[in-house]
């Protein structure tokens, strides 16, 4: 069994937010994280460092993070940046522990997501890993269409295989599959961690996984079972990327993800009051 420590889970409001239908004022999203970090999460993927005029949601990032309360470094901050440019403005933040970077392995979705083609992205990881070596920072990779696109792409099983090794070859430490689209079965789940676990020891995989009310158990327990002790979720479920298609399927609710990890003795740490308290603000905020 996975030893319970050895679980992360990584709470997404960024996710939830940057698509939301109307702009959620900066001081209810500094309640709203100010909460999440009394939670016990890993990681909190808080914000993102990106154009303003293309995911506006997004442009107070930095006003966010001036009213944190990080009471201490047991949960890190991530912040998504989708080139250069942005990674430079994530790297001078103290509090931020974390760049994350969405390479998808579709083409189609990498041009709609981050303007830029796969061959331009591939510079763009050499050059964000080198500013977050230089800044004592640590990029995370997102295979983002990792299981498959709505766009007609080529996707088989081995070009997943094959983008996480590339991202291996460029010292990329963290490295996570994520079903952007929540199109992901538990068997190719299944497939892609026990084939890149064993095979990369000293990279740590995680999942970012979308999925419904019925199907989140069987995503959930494929990747526990190849080994995988690192997820994503959001919330009440809610998020996507504004930029993939209108009927996205949601993130995995973390509530579900905490009670399903609890119940097997996989999780410890998580403040059950701090947990509701920010549930109803959750309630406040996307309604």
């Amino acid at each position: 069994m996975i030893n319970q420590k050895q679980i992360s889970l990584i709470e997404c409001p960024r996710d939830a937010m940057q698509g939301w239908k109307h702009f959620i004022p900066t001081e209810q999203k500094i309640k709203y994280i100010n909460a999440l970090l009394k939670v016990g999460f890993d990681t909190l993927d808080f914000g993102s460092f990106v154009s303003p005029k293309v995911v506006p949601q997004m442009a107070d990032t930095k006003q966010v993070i001036d009213g944190l309360q990080m009471i201490d470094d047991s949960t890190k901050l991530l912040a998504i940046v989708a080139n250069t440019r942005g990674a430079e403005e994530a790297v001078v933040f103290d509090e931020i522990t974390y760049l994350g970077f969405p390479f998808s392995i579709s083409p189609t979705f990498q041009i709609r997501n981050t303007n830029s083609t796969i061959e331009e992205s591939l510079i763009r990881v050499v050059e964000i890993q080198e500013l977050c070596i230089k800044n004592n920072k640590e990029l995370v990779i997102y295979l983002s269409m990792g299981f498959g696109n709505p766009y007609g792409d080529a996707y088989d099983d081995e070009i997943l295989l094959q983008w996480a090794d590339e991202m291996v070859k460029r010292n990329i430490n963290i490295i996570s599959l994520a079903d952007t689209v929540g199109v992901a079965t538990p068997e190719q789940i299944s497939f892609a961690l026990t084939a890149l676990i064993p095979k990369y020891p000293n990279t740590l995989f995680g999942v970012h996984l979308h999925s419904t009310a019925t199907n989140w158990i069987e995503k959930l327990q494929s990747a526990l079972d190849a080994g995988c002790t690192r997820f994503d979720g959001a919330l009440k479920g809610i998020g996507g990327c504004p930029f993939a298609q209108d009927d996205l399927v949601g993130n995995m609710d973390s509530e579900l993800m905490i009670t399903y990890l609890a119940e097997k003795n996989l999780l410890k740490g998580i403040d059950t009051i701090a947990l509701q308290e920010s549930l109803l603000i959750a309630s406040e905020i996307f309604k």
